[in-house]
């Protein structure tokens, strides 16, 4: 395809969705959803024409001065992250449509979700790191009033953290933009990074500069100490946070540090430096201390954020290796861990929006009256913590295979950290579906509970049915993921 075409997605979804706002679509709720669903389809088709026909040239957007541009360019890596959010996204709102059926300002919310997909889309397509972080921006901004849509005090407080950590991550993210264009000389992805070995510069502050900026693009992937926003946000509608959670906001933090290593400043340039053992530290610290938590929490969404927590340092972990195998293994689960959690989310969303039940505790004998919610949660549940041989055990076997290849202490004990984290990940997602499929108690009000119609049920099949291919079929992946580290792709 011609690099023209890399702004269509983009625009398509942005201005369909900000069309969204028009009059024309508050009263009549059947074309309104049509609507948004035909937006959306054309931006995943789009996206899909040019991961499948991928432009050999970028397309520059914008020139400023020197070499900062705008400039969009889709490479092996982008094509992951393309390819994940199109086919998640239509599904994603194909429930909302029945989670929000009786929400207050359904136009608002739906113009924001849409818009959210065409930001999302320029931060995979972004050919530098200047692009990227105009988006990065951008995603802040359109999720903000995602998360606080309820308008309730809980929610405002939720929306008022989020900004402020994401603002807080994107100074020190813009800091390290800043030395890279002083001392790169450029802002544009290059596999292996644009520093090298005999660059003018002190080597130590620029190191001190990675430090920063990975823990400034690390707070939208929730590494502790900067991971109090995630659960927060658990107030939302369930369709916010399970895109918050799985595919949009953490994901696009995780992409960032995958571009800043491995683009920017350069796997080689960082290996073996103490500014790996830093980085690499922080995400088995959160790790554990995420899995563990999440062992204490008793409400269901706040549960699987915690969740999410320790998930999204197994991206990091995998990509503090600072090595081709550490960023196979690190995009690997990132596909795994966003069918796995997506699907999750959306199980817990449609036991609150038939049942009104929000905690672990309520749950006692429900799979018998929503068995195809629980079916599909009871299958999220044994792949979340690596269970063969669904898509959590092939991802989770492939970064402790990165592991155990590294010539590092660090990363060797990591291996430790991970099957910590399994058996803490098994006990906090296993516990929640035997407490469903328990037998019902006398006196349990559950009457008028029942599964969802075929809005969310065909997401959550096919969520379900997702996680199941990726752990049997998914050898072909793993080998095009390793294709993209080493450059061939």
């Amino acid at each position: 395809m011609n690099e023209n075409w890399l702004i269509v997605p983009i625009l398509t979804a942005m201005a369909g969705g900000a069309s969204l706002f028009l009059p024309v679509f508050r009263q009549k709720r059947t074309f309104r959803e049509l609507y948004t669903l035909g937006v959306t389809l054309l931006t995943s088709v789009l996206l899909w024409m040019l991961v499948l026909n991928r432009p050999a040239d970028g397309l520059l957007l914008l020139h400023f001065t020197g070499d900062l541009n705008l400039t969009l360019r889709l490479d092996g890596m982008g094509s992951i992250f393309t390819a994940l959010i199109a086919t998640l996204w239509p599904l994603a709102t194909l429930y909302a449509f029945e989670y929000m059926r009786h929400a207050a300002r359904q136009n608002g919310f739906l113009a924001f979700y849409t818009i959210t997909f065409g930001v999302t889309a320029g931060i995979a397509l972004s050919g530098n790191m200047l692009t990227l972080y105009m988006f990065y921006e951008m995603l802040t901004l359109v999720t903000v009033p995602l998360v606080m849509h309820d308008l309730s005090d809980e929610a405002v407080r939720a929306s008022r953290k989020y900004l402020y950590y994401s603002l807080g991550g994107a100074a020190f993210a813009f800091i390290g933009m800043v030395f890279l264009i002083v001392y790169g000389m450029t802002l544009e992805f290059r596999p292996g990074g644009i520093l090298l070995s005999g660059h003018t510069g002190d080597r130590q502050m620029l190191l001190i500069i990675y430090v920063m900026t990975f823990f400034g693009f690390s707070v939208k992937a929730a590494i502790f100490p900067f991971h109090g926003w995630l659960p927060a946000v658990s107030v939302a509608p369930t369709p916010v946070t399970a895109l918050l959670h799985a595919v949009a906001v953490v994901k696009s933090g995780a992409f960032a540090v995958l571009r800043l290593t491995y683009f920017s400043f350069g796997a080689a340039y960082l290996y073996g430096t103490w500014a790996q053992n830093v980085v690499m530290a922080a995400t088995m610290i959160t790790i554990v201390y995420a899995s563990s938590r999440a062992l204490k929490e008793t409400h269901f969404k706040r549960r699987l954020a915690y969740s999410t927590v320790s998930n999204l340092s197994y991206v990091l972990f995998a990509a503090t290796m600072m090595a081709p195998f550490g960023l196979s293994a690190a995009l690997c689960h990132m596909l795994c861990h966003a069918a796995i959690k997506i699907c999750a989310f959306c199980c817990a969303g449609a036991v609150m929006h038939q049942s009104g039940r929000n905690y672990i505790y309520e749950l006692d004998g429900i799979a018998h009256k929503m068995p195809f919610v629980f079916t599909c949660f009871t299958i999220s549940a044994i792949a979340l913590p690596g269970i063969p041989p669904l898509a959590g055990f092939l991802s989770k076997w492939n970064i402790a295979q990165a592991a155990l290849s590294s010539y590092q202490p660090l990363a060797r004990l990591g291996v430790g950290v991970l099957l910590y984290s399994a058996l803490m990940t098994a006990i906090y997602m296993l516990t929640v579906a035997v407490r469903a499929w328990s037998p019902l108690k006398e006196g349990h009000d559950l009457q008028q509970v029942r599964d969802p119609n075929w809005y969310m049920k065909l997401p959550l099949a096919l969520f379900s049915v997702g996680i199941i291919a990726l752990g049997i079929c998914g050898g072909g992946i793993v080998e095009l993921l390793q294709q993209i580290s080493y450059g061939y792709w």
